[in-house]
């Protein structure tokens, strides 16, 4: 009889070598190679694949025109964040992942669904907390619904003929990384168990029509744990992010088959679940201090809601042989290319000033169109002088000083307006409808303009 072999798997990709490697030559990480053993295959046995048990029944192609769909048979969770960043709702027999990281709220967010919509029969199976730790929380949430069946059962097999038995409008399960398939050897979490489990879940969705949400776990890089195939076998990614430091969490679709991508929704954890916050825009600048150099209000664009974020810059003399450049909420490499385009295009130096920027409230600023009011904030902070008040910035900084337009320019204008701002500096490459006459806009083309008019 042959014996097991000993082979070293990659908790990333997914790529396997004889013997242990510090760094993947596949996806490039460093220290992610586990050992696994491997059984040795007999002459009779078959290659395993996920199946149901009635994986029998013929299909048959079916016409385009013959095939029946309509958009308006999706249900909602009841939570109105949670809907706009799942494009109107839950899709029947669709398949979405919810991550994020530990703590963060994912969890909570999915029980409170039962809160929100308890017409909903949901089929819960917990891997992670047991049914009195699941009660507790559910307890001190409001959750007071026959609706809502907790499982606790981590093999896929057995959750499988429950969901199947019961039908439900929402299976959830709790987490990806808990759950196993029992004639695989392999621990569960690994990448094949994921793999595997995966495909069995979405076999459920499509052919059951049982909608499936299933929580991921990140890695300490904040991506998705398990193989990148996951992400390509679910309909909808959800990214569930929050600061440690604040209360507020940002719901974000990175795919989404069923409606728009990068959506997001904004809530508040508090003790007794979380807030929709419907409004984000003045949750962000509500402790905007306008006399303050340094400060400065952006309008970006988060999926297809315009939102107002405020932005701190603190430039001061350098106590050190190197300055230090410090960016939270905005990526540092943006902050760099900014800064060398000021010194060369503006003539401002900052080559012996620490330089710290932040982006209040715990945002991430992925947006370009905030190139422009991050600079006013630096300028403004190495001049000691505030910029002019009630007045935001959205543009594109180019590396030739140039200002360049941006994306939904109409809708940045109605945020504004909306928040009682009274001053907008603008690209003038972009064609506009003033909101309101009471808005005044000016539009510029190089950056030393929109200096002189903020400052």
């Amino acid at each position: 009889m042959a014996k097991p072999k000993i082979q070293y798997q990659c908790e990333e990709c997914g790529h396997t070598t004889a013997k242990w490697m510090g760094n993947c030559p596949s996806c490039g990480k460093w220290h992610t190679y586990k050992e696994i053993t491997v059984e040795p295959k007999s002459k009779s046995s078959k290659p395993h694949r996920a199946k149901l048990q009635d994986d029998n029944k013929a299909t048959t192609p079916q016409n385009l025109e013959s095939i029946e769909f309509d958009e308006r048979v999706r249900f909602t969770s009841g939570i109105s964040e949670f809907d706009r960043v799942l494009g109107g709702g839950f899709m029947p027999g669709s398949f979405v992942m919810l991550g994020g990281d530990p703590g963060v709220g994912k969890s909570t967010l999915t029980l409170q669904i039962a809160r929100a919509n308890p017409k909903l029969e949901i089929l819960y199976c917990a891997g992670e907390e047991s049914a009195g730790q699941i009660k507790q929380r559910s307890n001190r949430m409001g959750v007071n619904t026959k609706n809502l069946l907790v499982y606790n059962e981590t093999d896929l097999t057995r959750i499988s003929k429950e969901a199947r038995r019961m039908d439900p409008d929402l299976l959830i399960v709790d987490s990806i990384q808990t759950v196993y398939r029992p004639e695989l050897q392999s621990m569960p979490g690994s990448i094949r168990q994921i793999r595997e489990c995966a495909g069995l879940l979405q076999q459920i969705a499509k052919k059951h029509n049982i909608t499936t949400l299933i929580i991921g776990h990140v890695t300490k890089e904040g991506d998705l744990a398990g193989p990148r195939l996951l992400e390509h076998m679910v309909d909808t990614v959800l990214q569930f992010e929050g600061d440690k430091n604040y209360n507020y969490r940002i719901l974000r679709s990175l795919k989404n088959r069923f409606g728009p991508a990068q959506e997001v929704g904004v809530f508040e954890m508090r003790a007794d679940g979380l807030k929709e916050i419907t409004n984000p825009s003045q949750l962000f600048i509500s402790d905007y201090n306008k006399d303050v150099s340094g400060n400065s209000v952006v309008c970006t664009i988060e999926g297809s809601r315009p939102l107002l974020v405020e932005i701190q810059a603190l430039v001061t003399p350098s106590n050190y042989g190197v300055p230090q450049r410090t960016a939270n909420g905005f990526d540092h490499k943006r902050l760099s290319l900014l800064l060398a385009v000021l010194e060369k295009r503006g003539g401002y130096q900052f080559s012996g000033q620490d330089v710290y920027l932040n982006i209040a409230g715990g945002l991430k600023l992925n947006d370009t169109g905030g190139d422009l009011g991050v600079m006013m904030a630096l300028v403004s902070s190495l001049l000691d002088k505030p910029v002019q008040s009630d007045m935001a910035f959205m543009g594109e900084v180019g590396l030739g000083a140039e200002i360049r337009a941006v994306n939904n320019i109409d809708q940045r204008l109605s945020e504004i307006q909306k928040l009682g701002f009274q001053y907008a500096v603008i690209p003038r490459a972009n064609s506009f409808k003033n909101p309101n006459n009471r808005l005044s806009v000016n539009t510029v083309k190089k950056l030393e303009e929109a200096i002189n008019i903020a400052l």
